[in-house]
């Protein structure tokens, strides 16, 4: 499982120019499935995201968590981020989960976040999706579990 997770100031998600999701103040992820994620992986890759300290104390220091600050969080499927570019000029998704385990897995991730988060948005698998934020700082940070 990868994430791309972005602090952000605010972030919306459309369909169709159809606004889905919307969040303030909280944390945009990119979330791609591989195909040898499990249920067990995506409560992990959870568990970090919430005690990851991304968020300014008092002092400057980056050591408060999301939920620390009430932050939001907007969930995204992105399966390109098992895009293999290593070979060729096309790239190879042979790494990402099919359609059925990736769409399983995203609806857990959703289900399995909203204990965990102030509030959960999220967009919409399979679609061509237009996904709008300001990256706070900018600060991006890459995840990988499996």
């Amino acid at each position: 499982m990868k994430v791309i997770l972005q602090r952000v100031t605010k972030a919306n998600v459309k369909v169709a120019n159809e606004k889905i999701g919307e969040i303030n103040h909280g944390y945009v992820l990119l979330l791609g499935i591989g195909g040898q994620d499990t249920h067990e992986i995506a409560d992990k890759m959870i568990n970090k995201i919430k005690n990851l300290r991304l968020f300014a104390d008092d002092t400057g220091k980056t050591n408060l968590s999301i939920n620390d600050v009430n932050g939001e969080v907007l969930i995204i499927s992105q399966f390109t981020l098992y895009a293999d570019c290593r070979k060729g000029n096309r790239p190879s998704f042979t790494e990402a989960a099919p359609p059925a385990l990736a769409e399983a897995l995203y609806t857990y991730f959703i289900k399995a976040s909203k204990p965990h988060f102030t509030k959960i948005a999220h967009g919409q698998f399979a679609a061509s999706m237009q996904v709008e934020l300001v990256n706070d700082g900018p600060f991006t940070v890459v995840l990988e579990m499996g």
